[in-house]
């Protein structure tokens, strides 16, 4: 479920503490809400917050993600190097497994993100 603007999130992140925001601008999250909130409907669990690398952009547009690409229509302004997003968790672990894994902020990535791969894995990559 969202955020409510005036509160603060009740979500913790994979330090067991309070999930931080990723970003406002571009404003991420799979609510859109700035924090990797996720729920129910989030089917891709967009849980990992991470900094996006010009390797990791070309990684997701060869398998079919592209996030450069603006798409107003999906309220998508598109992405570069040195922006944070919140990521899908198993689009993170394909990154990790083929080299390519962007860093990750792990005060605003999602506890749910230990669910597919380690803290361990999130440490090594840490912003």
């Amino acid at each position: 479920m969202p955020r409510e603007a005036d509160r603060p999130s009740s979500a913790r992140n994979v330090l067991g503490g309070p999930l931080a925001c990723c970003c406002e601008r571009p404003r991420t999250g799979f609510y859109r809400d700035g924090y990797c909130h996720t729920g129910p409907q989030d089917i891709g669990s967009h849980t990992v917050c991470a900094t996006m690398t010009a390797r990791f952009l070309a990684f997701s547009a060869a398998r079919g993600n592209d996030l450069i690409t603006p798409r107003p229509e999906l309220d998508f302004p598109g992405l570069k190097p040195g922006d944070r997003w919140c990521l899908c968790a198993a689009r993170w672990r394909e990154a990790l497994e083929a080299g390519v894994a962007p860093p990750v902020v792990l005060t605003a990535t999602h506890e749910k993100t230990l669910e597919f791969v380690t803290l361990e894995q999130l440490q090594a990559h840490g912003a």
